[in-house]
């Protein structure tokens, strides 16, 4: 999508040194995603003590072990 941007010249050269890239286009886009994903983490940083998960891992690996294996059983039974 084109777009016309009032940027920052000497903010936007230091980005591209600092980036390695080497349009400005993908400075630009780099930029928004690392902005997008920083506002994702705090969002998800806010639900910090606010989720109570009770998850006992051993007894669902186990579950998941067992449904495994009688699948296989049953899968080798009918060959």
């Amino acid at each position: 999508m084109r777009t016309t941007l009032a940027l920052d010249k000497r903010l936007l050269e230091e980005a591209i040194k600092c980036s390695g890239k080497k349009t400005k286009t993908a400075v630009v886009n780099m930029a928004l995603e690392d902005f997008v994903r920083r506002k994702k983490l705090e969002g998800l940083k806010s639900l910090s003590g606010k989720v109570r998960i009770d998850l006992d891992w051993r007894k669902t690996e186990e579950e998941e072990l067992k449904s495994s294996k009688e699948h296989e059983r049953r899968w080798r039974g009918h060959r």
